[in-house]
């Protein structure tokens, strides 16, 4: 699977807030904000849903896998999305740091995704 999603008990704006917090703990930050549904629905565009796009950064991994492989920026910042389903049940889920590192075909660069993959699941499965 190329991502993590986890189904949460917690609004949008709890599991968020809570993600805020456990990414702290972890020296990420949450860089920006991107709501989705809001933006489309003020371009004319209707999005039954909440979705929410959380583009989060270590400045200090960045710095580090950037110096390695300056094409990694393409991925960066990492992304975690809060949105309700379907079924409006709120999930938490990112695309895993180490399926998208597989593009690049860099071997010396899996670890490094690896590392940042699993502090950012703890993040999220602390945020449910």
């Amino acid at each position: 699977m190329f991502h993590y999603t986890v189904e949460t008990s917690k609004s949008i704006e709890e599991a968020i807030h809570s993600l805020e917090e456990n990414l702290k703990a972890e020296q990420f930050g949450i860089q920006w904000q991107f709501n989705v549904k809001e933006t489309l629905n003020n371009k004319g565009y209707e999005l039954e849903n909440p979705f929410i796009v959380l583009e989060v950064c270590n400045p200090e991994e960045a710095q580090n896998i950037l110096s390695k492989n300056q094409i990694i920026g393409y991925f960066l910042p990492c992304k975690i999305v809060v949105y309700k389903d379907n079924e409006g049940k709120t999930k938490i889920g990112m695309p895993k740091p180490s399926a998208l590192i597989q593009m690049l075909e860099d071997e010396s660069l899996q670890e490094l995704a690896i590392d940042i993959e699993k502090r950012l699941i703890v993040c999220i499965d602390k945020s449910m």
